[in-house]
């Protein structure tokens, strides 16, 4: 058994990478930094490829899938978000987003949803949020990304299931979760985040399961039935406030 990474050199990626070779998959872990990905192969206890490039460059996504067809279990974790108004957030980093967040997803999606669809079996995990169920004032564009990350994700879970196909593509929804993506979006979070060893040993679990949407934690479980009960303007206006609180670490200004 085979399981592909991407983003596997830290957070979530990086302990899903460890739980899976725990279970006994074999790895290719993918990420940019190399010495990450030499650190984690090192303390891994089963056969580990490493794949350093970066997936937002998309023609690496078709080089990947042609290297590594042979895949049981695909987790698209790369991602990144950013914190700002939209007129005052940079283009350059939002178009590398949603290379990254939504083009790269679809592309490997793509090629090894209809790979596995040829043997009848396979696990495609797709990392979105709770982000995903709503749109984010002050992180406009990364919401979007996860907003379509969760409903492609949908979409062929019921398409497959329709056809009858054993291949299953789940979405795991978290709130927030202790990694660096803080640092790289340029917030704090006001809640306490969960730890990424849980996230992705429940993740991973409710994959194997076949479960489509995958929503860690009882809080944001709350906080997504909530959100499909509130109406539009409260629930954008619940956004915007948790938002101001990200970009202070908790306080108002």
């Amino acid at each position: 058994m085979k399981a592909l990474v991407t983003g596997a050199s830290s957070g979530i990626g990086r302990d899903m990478a460890r739980y899976l070779s725990k279970l006994g998959y074999d790895l290719v872990i993918v990420a940019r930094r190399k010495e990450l990905l030499e650190e984690l192969k090192k303390e891994l206890t089963t056969n580990i490829e490493i794949e350093c490039l970066d997936i937002a460059h998309l023609e690496n996504c078709q080089k990947l899938f042609e290297a590594h067809k042979d895949i049981d279990i695909l987790i698209n974790n790369a991602g990144f978000g950013d914190f700002g108004t939209f007129d005052e957030t940079e283009l350059e980093k939002e178009m590398a987003m949603i290379e990254t967040n939504v083009k790269s997803t679809h592309i490997l999606s793509k090629l090894y949803v209809t790979e596995m669809k040829k043997k009848n079996r396979g696990h495609i995990l797709n990392v979105a949020s709770i982000a995903g169920f709503m749109a984010g004032p002050l992180m406009a564009t990364y919401y979007a990304t996860k907003n379509y990350v969760v409903s492609l994700s949908k979409a062929i879970h019921k398409e497959l299931k329709k056809n009858g196909s054993d291949v299953v593509v789940s979405v795991l929804c978290p709130g927030p979760v202790n990694t660096n993506f803080n640092q790289v979006a340029n917030v704090k979070f006001s809640l306490q985040g969960l730890s990424s060893e849980y996230v992705a040993k429940y993740a991973i679990d409710q994959m194997l399961r076949n479960k489509m949407v995958i929503i860690p934690g009882k809080l944001m479980k709350l906080i997504y039935f909530g959100n499909k009960l509130a109406p539009s303007c409260l629930s954008l206006e619940i956004a915007y406030h948790s938002q101001r609180r990200k970009k202070h670490g908790g306080t108002k200004k």
